[in-house]
């Protein structure tokens, strides 16, 4: 049984902030959140801001990450997150995919250099596979590691929660994430002077942060507009249900599709509890790519076929970074069944979609034999 979708916003909750309105210095709502924030996903810091790119482009900042430094990252991996780094003045390095998911620890071992800072472990679609490992590789070689899990909220890594193993950790409130507020982002940390620098960053550093006082440096106007705030707040009580609900709806459709040839499903890993962000399935379909676009007109959205997800080194944005081939990556994202699952897809809307993913896998063997 799919729990309920969560209730509509009750626009009531916006009528306080309203009535402060006009009021430039507005931060009653931020500031509530970020505690609320704190509080909810076990972190001693939240900063909030505009968006999850923002969260990414603000968390790389504080970290002290900027021109000359690299970055690792997966190149299994959205644009995002690259585009983040970039802006950062940083250079993105890109790290092959490990068999069983994650990313490949003996490729970023050699990939290391003396001007590596930081890695970026994006946990798409809640998965966080390999985190524990990743993070005692980056100490070992003195990396800060910064989270991209703007797909991972809920998510827990053998009891962690997704975005609290790092340093520091960034999420979106994007509309169509499981906790959403419109638009948005946050970040949580443990280390107060990274939460400070995030603080000062995101507007425009008119305040100060331990040994950078305010207006001494250069920031960004990041900051989450206090109606946004407000409906963050709002939603976060429902978030647990929520959460239930994704992980419910995934389970539903992977059990709809059943044991289908040509579709192998992607379980977690080892202590892994993902969020259920998205159904995954490994395509040994003849054309992977060719079948998620004829899913796509078909009528069930996905990431490469709806989307065109790919490789990061395979990304036209990506040409200009000459980035090194990661061939595991390619394959993998190549052969991905990511299914988009709404907050409102009821179990009818579910059982659609699995009719029609096990009519066209069928024919699409049919026309391959």
């Amino acid at each position: 049984m799919i729990p309920p979708p969560p209730p509509p916003v009750d626009a009531a909750v916006l009528q306080p902030v309203l009535e402060r309105m006009p009021d430039p210095a507005a931060q009653a709502e931020t500031a509530a959140l970020e505690g609320e924030l704190a509080a909810a996903f076990g972190a001693a810091h939240a900063v909030a801001v505009s968006s999850g790119t923002a969260a990414l482009h603000t968390a790389l900042v504080a970290c002290g990450i900027g021109a000359g430094d690299e970055v690792l990252l997966p190149a299994a991996t959205v644009m995002m997150t690259v585009a983040a780094i970039v802006e950062a003045g940083a250079h993105p390095v890109f790290v092959d995919a490990a068999v069983g998911g994650g990313l490949d620890l003996a490729d970023l071992s050699a990939k290391v250099s003396a001007r590596s800072r930081a890695i970026v472990p994006v946990h798409l679609y809640g998965r966080c596979d390999g985190l524990g490992e990743l993070v005692a590789l980056a100490r070992h070689h003195r990396l800060m590691v910064i989270e991209d899990a703007c797909q991972a909220q809920g998510s827990v890594h053998h009891g962690q929660a997704a975005g609290t193993v790092g340093d520091v950790g960034c999420f979106s409130l994007k509309d169509g994430k499981l906790y959403a507020a419109g638009e948005g982002g946050y970040l949580l940390t443990g280390d107060p002077i990274i939460a400070a620098r995030a603080a000062a960053y995101r507007t425009h550093w008119a305040v100060g942060a331990p040994g950078m006082p305010a207006r001494s440096r250069l920031g960004r106007n990041y900051r989450l507009p206090e109606l946004s705030a407000a409906v963050a707040r709002h939603q976060l009580p429902g978030f647990p249900a929520a959460l239930a609900r994704r992980r419910a709806q995934s389970a539903a459709l992977i059990e709809c599709v059943g044991d289908l040839p040509g579709l192998d499903v992607i379980g977690p890993g080892p202590g892994e509890e993902p969020n259920g962000y998205s159904p995954l399935w490994s395509i040994t379909l003849p054309e992977p790519r060719a079948f998620a676009r004829r899913l796509a007109d078909a009528g069930v959205p996905n990431s490469v076929g709806t989307f065109g997800l790919c490789a990061a080194p395979l990304h036209p944005a990506c040409r200009l970074l000459d980035p090194a081939p990661c061939p595991a990556a390619a394959d993998r994202l190549d052969r991905l069944l990511a299914v988009v699952v709404g907050a409102k897809d009821t179990e009818a809307d579910l059982r659609a979609y699995a009719r029609i993913i096990q009519k066209e896998a069928l024919a699409w063997t049919e026309q391959s034999t």
